[in-house]
């Protein structure tokens, strides 16, 4: 199962300065994180992006600049299927990004899209959920009444710079709670706390947010 960030302020922030601690969450986590990154920041009107097929500890997280809304993602395949750059998150259109973790077997949606969580992706904006946090948490409802078993379901879908999210899970809560800091006008959600870094709290099991 992935690892991911997703970081809201009111000012410019370091892209790179987010991006080191996913890297070692990612490095260290229990289950292998290797199997390719991505991330996608802001920059006034439309969602950047890069994908990458190498572990993102390997990586350079010095290339890129500066952005007040931040999507980062480490992928874990699951089964160690389509490793491929395509199937990195995070997923753009339009002003819409999305990143995903989490496992949701026998899901009876209509969606296009190459894994699961491209389909996840398709099916919440069909739901309208881009619009707001109630719309979102529908989505997420009908997502799980369609689902016949959820193991996990974290995810941050943005609508421009606007970050929403939402996380369930039926097991190991030490692994799949989600975790936020805000400081000052910055707010930071992440798979797991930055390490050595106080400040967070985790997310109830069932909440819907939005990040910043």
């Amino acid at each position: 199962m992935c690892r991911l960030i997703a970081v809201r302020d009111a000012t410019p922030f370091a892209i790179s300065a987010m991006l080191r601690p996913l890297a070692t969450i990612a490095r260290r986590s229990k289950e292998y994180q290797g199997d390719g990154w991505g991330c996608a920041w802001w920059n006034g009107g439309v969602w950047e992006r890069h994908r990458s097929l190498r572990p993102i500890w390997e990586d350079d997280l010095d290339r890129f600049g500066s952005t007040v809304a931040l999507l980062g993602h480490a992928r874990s395949a699951f089964r160690n299927e389509g490793i491929a750059v395509e199937n990195n998150m995070p997923f753009v259109e339009e002003r819409a990004a999305f990143v995903f973790n989490g496992e949701l077997r026998g899901v009876r949606i209509s969606a296009s899209g190459r894994i699961g969580a491209e389909k996840l992706f398709r099916f919440l904006r069909e739901m309208g959920s881009e619009t707001g946090l109630e719309s979102l948490r529908h989505a997420a409802s009908v997502l799980r009444k369609r689902s016949g078993y959820v193991r996990a379901m974290n995810f941050v879908l943005a609508s421009g710079p606007v970050l929403r999210a939402g996380t369930w899970y039926s097991e190991d809560p030490e692994y799949f709670t989600l975790h936020l800091k805000r400081d000052g006008s910055r707010a930071v959600l992440s798979s797991e706390p930055f390490p050595d870094e106080p400040g967070w709290i985790p997310v109830p099991n069932g909440e819907t947010l939005e990040v910043g």
